[in-house]
């Protein structure tokens, strides 16, 4: 199911003609283009039935492994298990010695810190942390890890937001050199 927003006619045009894998249906629910992502998930609380259910914001890609994020969900118990990851840093960064001085250069590590990947495994309880109004990465998420109910899933493969130009245009130059690895498919 795509939560839609702006544009949505396009989104669900483009999901009616494309071609899916066998037993796949791909629907679309139009969530209007200022809701923001907590209420997205709340609107689809009546579609999705009452089960388990898993989310992404699709503007990422990464070689996660699902079954495994699944299985760790299962494990913890807990309402929400999101992934995280330490991203690559877009920039060099210094060494610094305790003289004040530069000491040497990393180009671009990756960073010490784990951030939220934007892949998760919900309870429908989770319905209970959401309203119309909420931005799913503020209160819900905050209020769920301060009642111990947000499991964590450490990805260390490869994973790359889509958020700018050039963003874009790097994810595309790998699909297209046929070397995105992201693409874990046959």
């Amino acid at each position: 199911m795509l939560l839609t927003g702006y544009r949505a006619e396009l989104v669900e045009a483009f999901a009616s003609q494309g071609s899916w894998p066998a037993g796949t249906e791909v629907r679309c629910l139009d969530t209007g283009p200022d809701t923001p992502t907590g209420g997205r998930v709340h609107q689809a609380r009546d579609t999705l039935g009452g089960r388990r259910f898993c989310l992404t914001y699709a503007d990422g890609v990464a070689d996660i492994d699902l079954g495994a994020l699944l299985e760790q969900h299962e494990r913890g118990r807990t309402v929400a298990t999101m992934t995280v990851v330490r991203p690559q840093l877009p920039f060099g960064v210094a060494e610094l010695n305790g003289n004040g001085r530069v000491s040497g250069f990393t180009e671009k590590p990756r960073s010490e810190h784990w951030i939220n990947g934007g892949f998760f495994c919900f309870e429908p309880s989770v319905f209970g942390w959401l309203t119309p109004d909420s931005i799913l990465e503020r209160d819900p998420l905050a209020r769920l890890s301060c009642e111990d109910q947000l499991g964590a899933f450490r990805h260390e493969g490869f994973w790359e937001c889509l958020d700018t130009y050039k963003d874009a245009v790097s994810l595309n130059d790998l699909w297209l050199a046929g070397q995105a690895p992201w693409k874990v498919w046959s």
